[in-house]
């Protein structure tokens, strides 16, 4: 099944490049890719392990933040342009504050996310670690969180004032977020079998009584 939905999306590959607009008018829910440089790249289909993950910090973030008032979250597939590095990548989560809502379009976010989570995989290891990482810097994300379930690390950064991404390292076992005020997160949430429910998690951090 994953070589025929993988045959089906190389097939639809556009040739040659294209503007940010025609990429997202060619682009449809079922299909996964990004836009770099007016090229097309394809990404490949999640595994279960990541999307249980994905599935969870998406649950407890979006409700955390609907919950506070604080913004929007959303997951994947859902484009962030970033200008200034000439990008439309798709992270697995990412969050809006509510004073940056304006940059939230109908296909699209048209600027940095405030937060951005990305589960690694073994296929998006180099990428995730080292070109997004760049792009986010660079393009303005606030905060950047890399989960990866293979080797059971969890690295958080945060823009510094010299607009360079500081690692921030959980105390204790915790990691507390900059960008989704108030919102802290144990790491060993994401490392359980099975996870931790949902509910669970957020009468623990105060949303549910």
């Amino acid at each position: 099944m994953k070589a025929v939905h993988e045959e089906r999306q190389a097939k639809n590959v556009p040739p040659g490049p294209m503007s940010f607009e025609e990429y997202l008018e060619w682009l449809d829910e079922d299909t996964w890719a990004e836009w770099v440089d007016g090229e097309v790249v394809m990404l490949s289909p999640a595994n279960t392990r990541h999307q249980d993950i994905a599935g969870f910090l998406f649950s407890v973030l979006r409700t955390y933040a609907e919950t506070k008032g604080l913004g929007k979250v959303l997951s994947a597939p859902f484009p962030m342009k970033l200008g200034a590095v000439r990008r439309g990548r798709e992270p697995d989560i990412l969050f809006v504050a509510k004073e940056h809502i304006d940059r939230l379009k109908d296909t699209h976010l048209d600027g940095p996310a405030d937060l951005v989570v990305e589960i690694v995989s073994p296929d998006s290891r180099l990428r995730d670690r080292g070109e997004k990482f760049a792009e986010y810097e660079a393009g303005g994300v606030r905060e950047y969180w890399l989960i990866d379930p293979d080797e059971q690390r969890a690295d958080f950064y945060v823009l510094g004032e010299d607009g360079r991404y500081e690692r921030r390292r959980p105390q204790e076992g915790v990691y507390r977020s900059e960008a989704l005020k108030g919102f802290w997160l144990r790491e060993d949430w994401l490392w359980q079998e099975p996870l931790s429910p949902t509910l669970s998690v957020l009468k623990e951090l105060g949303v549910l009584g």
